[in-house]
């Protein structure tokens, strides 16, 4: 149940819709379901705001398809399913029932998006605006990660790519600099040193959330590097979440933007 469906089951009762016995039945369902190997939280969307969210690694792609349509059966409208493998997105769309709807699926970010039967009564419109930067094109996997995470929870979302240090005249220029300066939230994301994150914090007057990835040559230690230069950052206001983390970045952008 998302916090929506709550609202709307209590306007209910105060209007005389929904009988008080019905409403208990509805509250009284499990806040999770065990289905042997896993354990859907039902409930997040009621005590969090957002409701629960698939990594899809490590999962085969069969328990995906199964969890997905669970959350969708107890009033999810969509799912967000991070690090989807094409074979797990094959799976789905050939093994999707009448709960799903449809999928669609980011090969380059490995993100998918499960629909359900169940249409939302107000379509969400996008709010505030979030500014997702990268170093370079190889970035670009963990920046669609953010960008399809906070396009799904509502947010507008600019893209900024390839604005790195190496050619910082690209991020100065006056169309990057204006997005930069009217953002709620800027995403920076960088491998090799990590530079890219100090220098748009030394840029932007709003909260700066730094993505270390681990593109790089063999001393970025697969990201360690940009996450050791974006943790030690002297600009104000930059706080870092953990390498190739862009559902981490996207997500508390989202928090920020919505605020």
């Amino acid at each position: 149940m998302e916090e929506r469906d709550l609202r709307r089951l209590l306007d209910g009762v105060k209007s005389g819709d929904v009988s008080l016995e019905d409403a208990l039945l509805k509250l009284k369902e499990a806040p999770f379901e065990d289905m042997g190997f896993a354990k859907p939280d039902l409930h997040r969307g009621i005590r969090q705001g957002k409701p629960e969210v698939i990594y899809g690694a490590g999962k085969t792609p069969d328990q995906i398809l199964k969890i997905a349509e669970k959350l969708l059966s107890h009033g999810q409208s969509k799912v967000l399913i991070t690090r989807m493998s094409k074979e797990a997105a094959d799976y789905f769309n050939q093994g999707k029932t009448e709960t799903t709807r449809e999928l669609f699926y980011d090969e380059l970010s490995k993100v998918g998006i499960a629909f359900g039967s169940k249409q939302p009564d107000d379509p969400e419109q996008k709010v505030g605006k979030i500014v997702i930067a990268t170093g370079g094109t190889s970035d670009m996997p963990v920046a669609e990660e953010a960008a399809l995470t906070a396009e799904f929870y509502g947010n507008n979302v600019v893209r900024l790519y390839d604005v790195g240090v190496a050619g910082i005249h690209r991020l100065m220029a006056k169309e990057p600099m204006e997005e930069i300066m009217t953002a709620n939230v800027v995403i920076a994301i960088a491998g090799m040193e990590g530079a890219l994150a100090s220098v748009v914090g030394g840029l932007a007057d709003c909260p700066v959330i730094a993505v270390p990835t681990s593109v790089g040559y063999g001393a970025s230690f697969g990201g360690l590097s940009a996450l050791l230069s974006m943790l030690n950052s002297c600009a104000s206001g930059v706080s870092v979440v953990n390498i190739d983390n862009g559902f981490g970045a996207g997500f508390l952008a989202s928090m920020i933007n919505q605020k």
